[in-house]
């Protein structure tokens, strides 16, 4: 499932190549992946121009000119392309957005969706989202208010929405390798140091992976060579048998709350 860095690069790319562009026509495949009767989305999207494009934890948010939002989440194998009929994906798409010279492909929304909403809807979606971890205000201190008197284990509180927002499976592990604890370890039994370098490794983590791009395998366009850059650099995820860059022991998998996890048995303690 895409991730803060993920969406963040879509954000970023998606801006350079459709901000200001105008929808002018709109194919809808799966009318399961919409939340309001197509002729209802066909009427307040098409035509409309795309004035901003912003993320909020693993959702993307396209403003448009009317005053509506398209709320995206790809959640499990949803992805996008940008570009043409010739250059498509073999994939199936869900939803098609045409800007006269070019497509945005909405694939693999069997579990996500692209939903249409008021101001008021989208903050009512957010409300209960925990902060963003690379904002300025995420502080250490703010940090450690949220942690409060948290006595669950390190993995499972990062991937809770409610709690940072944006954080999944993947940056989870790759936080607490660089932070050299177990994502097994529990809140109240870390120490100030520690703290202090889980909080370090967050926003080093997710900068870094944000740097290369993500792990999303596919390009967002023809000439992308940035998307997917971060899945052969990663610490431990899905690396399962092979040696650690930084000790030299094995990397193993466990399963934690049905959750897939990752880790060093040399150097996280």
């Amino acid at each position: 499932m895409p991730e803060l860095p993920e969406m963040e690069n879509y954000r970023r790319l998606l801006c350079k190549q459709i901000k200001d562009k105008t929808i002018t026509d709109i194919k809808i495949n799966r009318d399961k992946s919409i939340n309001v009767p197509i002729s209802e989305f066909h009427e307040k999207v098409t035509g409309q121009t795309i004035v901003s494009i912003d993320r909020r934890g693993k959702h993307l948010l396209f403003h448009l000119q009317n005053g509506f939002y398209l709320l995206l989440h790809l959640m499990l194998g949803g992805t996008m392309y940008l570009g043409s009929q010739q250059d498509q994906p073999r994939r199936t798409k869900q939803v098609i957005f045409d800007f006269h010279n070019s497509e945005l492909f909405f694939i693999g929304l069997r579990l996500g969706y692209l939903h249409l909403l008021t101001k008021e809807q989208v903050e009512e979606d957010f409300k209960e989202l925990g902060p963003e971890p690379l904002d300025p205000s995420f502080t250490l201190e703010t940090f450690k208010e949220i942690i409060g008197k948290k006595k669950g284990k390190l993995k499972l509180a990062l991937v809770d929405q409610k709690f940072i927002a944006g954080i999944g499976n993947c940056y989870s592990d790759e936080i607490c390798y660089h932070a050299q604890v177990l994502p097994t370890r529990k809140w109240n039994e870390l120490s100030e140091e520690e703290l202090e370098a889980l909080f370090t490794s967050i926003k080093f983590v997710l900068n870094r992976a944000l740097e290369l791009g993500g792990y999303m395998e596919m390009p967002l366009y023809k000439l992308d060579q940035l998307t997917g850059g971060y899945n052969d650099h990663c610490f431990v995820y899905d690396r399962e048998g092979e040696v650690c860059n930084r000790c030299g022991q094995s990397i193993v998998k466990i399963e934690l709350s049905s959750r897939k996890c990752f880790y060093c048995l040399g150097c996280q303690r």
